[in-house]
């Protein structure tokens, strides 16, 4: 089976959909969670086209999932949005406006919290800009859940807004990374073109007490009977398809993406011993 492809994706669907798992978005599963549960969470990064394409494929399936766009041209269109949201998928925003506003202000070096007037700055900048942004999304279709992009070249955690500002004072019902205790749902990532990737993940990362270690999408269908009763996937939909001169194309990006971020982690690291 080759991976990564759309036609693994719905092998992958329809062995958790014959394990009798609900799936729901995530607002859903903040609301009243399930006993037994898939979280679909797709992050709408670029090639917005990709994800309409797993939101038909969700909704052909009588299943839902979440959708995080941020607002880049690569990712923003009003009429995907609107498209995914009539099928009864949930939208929500991807945000990074600790990375462009630190862009905006000439902001290039990593800040410490005691360096007060600069980082004050910096997060008032980034929560005016994603008032405003969340404001855009709003005309569009309801923003309940909202999760941070982790852009992997940046020095910036675009998480830290919250270290001054409070999303649910917006209305704003819950952030993955803040919101789910991964204690007790699982996360599987294809960050890195891969779902043991950690090693190349700079932010996509959870605290959890769950060791799961597949190497390809074939073997968490494999899997499908022993899996944890409560997971969520994240799907990056730009790398998935049928096309092969895209799949190819997105083999080769990512594995120089790859390379690079395993040097930042290391960096990282090492900085950190």
């Amino acid at each position: 089976m080759i991976d990564f492809t759309i036609k693994t994706y719905k092998k992958l669907l329809s062995a958790l959909i014959s394990q009798g798992y609900a799936f729901q978005t995530f607002s859903f599963y903040l609301r009243s969670p399930a006993n037994k549960v898939i979280l679909l969470r797709q992050d709408v990064d670029i090639r917005k086209e990709n994800s309409l394409r797993f939101a038909e494929i969700q909704n052909e399936m009588g299943i839902h999932g979440t959708y995080y766009f941020r607002v880049v041209p690569q990712s923003f269109d009003e009429n995907v949005i609107r498209k995914i949201a009539d099928m009864g998928h949930e939208i929500g925003y991807h945000y990074e406006t600790m990375d462009t506003a630190s862009e905006k202000l000439n902001i290039k070096s990593a800040l410490r919290q005691d360096q007060c007037s600069t980082w004050e700055q910096l997060i008032d900048g980034a929560y005016k800009e994603f008032c405003s942004d969340l404001d855009m999304f709003r005309e569009i279709v309801p923003i309940e859940t909202i999760c941070m992009h982790g852009s992997p070249k940046s020095k910036f955690d675009n998480k830290d807004i919250w270290k001054k500002y409070d999303y649910r004072n917006l209305g704003i019902l819950g952030e993955p990374y803040f919101d789910i205790d991964f204690n007790e749902v699982a996360y599987l990532t294809d960050t890195g073109r891969r779902w043991n990737g950690s090693k190349v993940s700079i932010r996509d990362k959870v605290n959890s007490s769950f060791n799961l270690n597949f190497k390809s999408t074939r073997k968490i269908i494999d899997a499908a009977t022993k899996l944890p009763e409560k997971i969520m996937f994240t799907f990056h939909p730009q790398r998935w398809t049928d096309n092969p001169a895209f799949w190819v194309k997105e083999l080769v990006w990512q594995s120089v993406k790859n390379q690079g971020k395993r040097l930042l982690v290391s960096g990282r690291e090492g900085k950190s011993n």
